[in-house]
């Protein structure tokens, strides 16, 4: 999504609205495409997690013998996770009230935390790998659905990362205010969504 102002200059950027004379700006359609976005790929996360539990109740027992346990370190991920989501919120409230600085803050710790999901995803999936007692082919789909779920999940965090990276830094560099912070909008919803898939991927993979 780009952070430009929709508007046009003054001679387009409005329309007339009755009699009065008065002149109503052209509707933005980045809210709505950031929400049909959105809308996409829960379809595509919601895909996976049907598939997950069609062969998870096709393959018993499940987790199959030999599967060692999810390591806690998945209980830190989703903190860090949910304390992005957070932090973020923070960022679009200090903005929308002109707090500038505090918004800058918010959206480097947004950052530092997203950094600390990816790391703790990945030494469970370390952790993981070296307590295996089974070649991965004699643990069935097990395996193969635990890493596709959360490394799919993890691509979206670090794509998420790289457009929080460029809005912090045109944050920093003064581009936002109280009237405009589109970049700022963006990354909230897209870091709610994220906060969202993984607690229900935490859920069905974890809890259940």
């Amino acid at each position: 999504m780009s952070d430009q102002p929709s508007e046009r200059g003054p001679s387009q950027a409005a329309t007339p609205t009755g009699d009065q004379g008065r002149f109503a700006p052209p509707p933005d359609a980045g809210p709505m495409g950031m929400y049909f976005f959105i809308v996409a790929l829960s379809m595509f996360f919601a895909g996976g997690m049907v598939g997950y539990l069609v062969i998870r109740s096709t393959h018993q027992p499940w987790p199959p013998p030999g599967f060692p346990a999810l390591p806690r370190s998945l209980w830190l991920s989703t903190m860090a996770i949910v304390a992005c989501s957070v932090a973020i919120q923070r960022a679009l409230r200090a903005v929308r009230s002109g707090d500038l600085p505090r918004m800058q803050y918010n959206l480097i710790v947004t950052l530092v935390l997203g950094v600390v999901f990816l790391a703790l995803q990945i030494f469970a999936w370390l952790r993981i790998a070296e307590q295996l007692t089974l070649p991965s082919e004699a643990m069935g789909p097990y395996v193969k659905l635990f890493y596709f779920l959360t490394g799919l999940h993890a691509v979206h965090v670090l794509g998420g990362l790289g457009t929080l990276l460029v809005v912090t830094r045109r944050a920093i560099a003064g581009r936002y205010n109280a009237q405009f912070h589109p970049g700022v909008r963006y990354s909230a919803i897209y870091w709610h969504f994220l906060d969202a898939v993984w607690c229900v991927m935490f859920t069905v993979l974890y809890l259940i």
